[in-house]
């Protein structure tokens, strides 16, 4: 930022006759002064770095929000993605927010991300989900779990899904598109303020499809539960 001194002096420069020059729309030319230029590179790297820090406190703020629980996340991620799909997903009080979900220092899984996923949030709190599938890539094989596939489906409370995809035919009611995260209630889940979000009364989705890096639950009931290893995932 330029000193009062430096205002001082730029303002003593300026010719009588600029406002004649505005009036008839002509700009004046004026004299180039001693060391402007460097002056002006200063100013210039001055507002380049006060234009990075935004972005580097709301990365940090998301990692602080993470780690205390304020977002879907309350542990280290593996970076190991899975799938998740279901024939239908009905919940009552859904919201959905961005946030950046952490993997434990020094994991092998962090490549070139600096161990971090950027992720959209999705809380449900209360949902049932018919003939659920899970698997995990694990080279070559696959870790796969499937629930819910009879008379009753999966149920889940204080549900939340941390996904980098989702698919599938969406119904919403009462729905709010545009929210701050920090001020939505439908389902006691707050994302970081100035976080743009949504949030309904309730969500059905047919064939969902999710590529998710974490789930938590305050409760998961898995009717059905079959857990081992195939050659093919979800």
């Amino acid at each position: 930022m330029a000193s009062s001194s430096d205002v001082s002096s730029s303002a003593g420069n300026i010719p009588e006759n600029t406002a004649e020059h505005a009036e008839s729309g002509s700009v004046p030319s004026v004299p180039e002064v001693p060391g402007s230029s460097m002056r002006r590179g200063r100013v210039r790297a001055r507002r380049a770095a006060i234009m990075a820090v935004p972005a580097a406190v709301v990365a940090a703020g998301l990692a602080i929000l993470t780690a205390e629980g304020a977002l879907g996340v309350q542990f280290a991620i593996s970076g190991m993605p899975f799938t998740v799909t279901a024939t239908e997903l009905k919940g009552t009080g859904f919201e959905q927010f961005g946030g950046l979900d952490n993997m434990a220092e020094g994991s092998p899984n962090a490549g070139d991300t600096g161990g971090q996923v950027l992720v959209v949030t999705s809380a449900i709190k209360n949902a049932t989900l018919t003939k659920l599938c899970q698997s995990v890539d694990l080279g070559g094989t696959n870790l796969l779990i499937t629930a819910g596939s009879g008379a009753q489906p999966v149920q889940a409370s204080d549900l939340t899904t941390d996904s980098t995809e989702l698919s599938g035919d969406a119904a919403f009611t009462n729905i709010e598109i545009g929210n701050d995260a920090s001020t939505l209630t439908k389902a006691g889940v707050k994302g970081p303020i100035g976080v743009f979000s949504q949030q309904a009364d309730t969500v059905r989705i047919a064939n969902l499809r999710q590529t998710n890096y974490a789930t938590t639950a305050g409760v998961f009931k898995l009717p059905g539960l079959k857990l081992g290893f195939s050659d093919k995932g979800c």
